[in-house]
């Protein structure tokens, strides 16, 4: 049996030994292109003196220049906030009012009496009772003020004075929106809502069975909930004729999701409620605070007596933290609302709903409103649009450089015409010097002979030295004619 060793290699074709020198090709003259690219968008030194404005132009140019350093300065600093309050998932913490009441029907007391002779006893006069859950979000203090004085003037307009009232139907709330086009409803705080009868077990009946509601999955065709998820209120109804106390739990729903601390994680830090995150971030907070990171790896850290019961030993690792604090979650306990269902006459006579504040997380509005300035899909048109911009102004500011140069060149010439020459000669030779390597420290006090005046295809400059200098000098100008 033959051993497997490597295989050979196939060789290319002529086609595709073609294809990789033109990519090959294309590469270097992408790179070329990069390189000969002209960035400086600065006026040369000077340039005031030579225009016919008296330089007005230059100075404005300059002015424009620094407003746009410190415009993109700010720019670019107040999109790293808009970046880091976004991805930071803030929260803000509302009111969600909660009202339970409840109906009665075909009570002993709502029959009037009951007919024996009719020998009429329907399965429809059984007494039963229906409870209703109906939650809202307050508006802000301060809307809420500002709605209050409006709704004095509106009185004070009319003529009469209404009266204040805790029904659902007339209080005050704003529709707080979840989502652009979607205001927050009662079931969107919470995953799960049971009801528990309070009755001792021997006396329960099959009428008495807990309620049980949870929270749907979202629809797989997007992101909306259905309809089970997606209300305000919750009602059921069931068979009695007997005052009734019973246990509403709400199960939180919270994005990410929320833990209870046990006492060893709370004692450092300070918290009793956290995620997952905050959390990691307290342990790490503490470890800097009382400076118990390893001097020479940073990655460790020792333990105090607090963190000690939260690692189990005496030192731990930085990268560990999530593992250790995992123990030491656990899940919010449900919020307990206790009611009794009335099905007395007296309470009837002048029902009275009960009233539950709970404090709820909600997304910062500020969210909202800065992610289209993230996501914003002409963003990077517009950063498009400003590169070519600024490309074209380079090769404008090059042009001018240019010019520049050309103008002092002649102006120089015309000055002093005699010396302007000896000094070019100079220069020039001293270039030569330059490119053919001979040029000593302290200049050409060595370099001896004319052959540099020499022009034509024997010339000094025709060597392969010369022009090879020459087209690396010439390579590094830009590329702007």
């Amino acid at each position: 049996m033959m051993s497997a060793g490597p295989h050979h290699s196939v060789p290319m074709t002529q086609a595709q030994i073609n294809q990789q020198q033109e990519q090959q090709k294309a590469a270097l003259h992408n790179a070329k292109l990069r390189s000969a690219k002209p960035t400086d968008k600065t006026l040369p030194d000077g340039i005031e003196e030579t225009m016919t404005d008296e330089g007005v132009s230059a100075v404005a140019y300059k002015k424009l220049r620094d407003l746009e350093r410190r415009l993109d300065a700010t720019m670019t600093r107040k999109r790293l906030d808009i970046v880091d309050t976004v991805s930071r998932n803030a929260k803000r913490y509302k009111t969600l009012r909660i009202w339970i009441t409840n109906t009665v029907e075909d009570q002993f007391w709502q029959t009037n009496g009951l007919n024996v002779d009719s020998f009429n006893f329907s399965a429809n006069l059984e007494s039963s009772y229906q409870v209703k859950i109906e939650g809202r979000l307050l508006e802000d203090e301060d809307d809420a003020d500002k709605d209050d004085d409006e709704a004095k003037l509106g009185n004070e307009l009319e003529g009469g004075d209404k009266m204040d009232t805790d029904n659902p139907a007339k209080a005050k709330t704003k529709p707080i929106s979840a989502r652009p086009g979607q205001r927050y409803r009662f079931s969107h705080f919470f995953k799960a809502l049971t009801v528990d009868f309070d009755r001792p077990k021997s006396a329960r009946s099959a009428n008495d069975a807990s309620i049980e509601w949870k929270k749907p999955d979202r629809t797989p065709a997007g992101s909306n909930l259905p309809a089970m998820a997606d209300f305000d209120e919750l009602t059921f109804k069931r068979n009695g004729d007997e005052n009734t106390n019973i246990t509403i739990n709400l199960y939180r729903h919270e994005d990410p999701e929320r833990f209870a601390l046990g006492p060893e994680l709370s004692d450092i830090i300070d918290v009793h409620e956290a995620t997952r995150q905050e959390a990691v971030m307290g342990v790490w907070e503490y470890i800097k605070l009382m400076n118990l990171q390893e001097d020479e790896e940073k990655r460790n850290f020792r333990c105090d007596e607090l963190l000690k019961k939260v690692v189990g030993r005496d030192a731990g690792s930085i990268p560990m933290i999530n593992e250790y604090i995992t123990a030491h979650l656990r899940v919010l306990p449900p919020v307990k609302l206790a009611y009794t269902i009335r099905v007395d006459e007296e309470f009837h006579k002048d029902p009275k709903p009960t009233i539950y504040d709970i404090r709820v997380a909600v997304d910062d509005p500020l969210r909202g409103k800065l992610a289209p300035f993230i996501y914003n899909t002409q963003y990077a048109q517009m950063l498009k649009k400003v590169a070519d911009l600024d490309k074209d102004l380079g090769v404008m500011i090059q042009a001018v450089a240019t010019h520049k140069a050309k103008h002092t060149f002649l102006m120089s010439m015309c000055d002093d015409p005699v010396n302007f020459v000896r000094s070019w000669l100079s220069s020039q030779k001293r270039d030569l010097e330059v490119i053919m390597g001979e040029a000593t420290r302290g200049g050409n006090e060595n370099t001896t002979g004319d052959e540099w005046r020499k022009g034509g295809r024997d010339s000094v400059w025709n060597t392969p030295n010369a022009r090879e200098s020459v087209n690396v000098l010439l390579s590094k100008q830009p590329a702007h004619r």
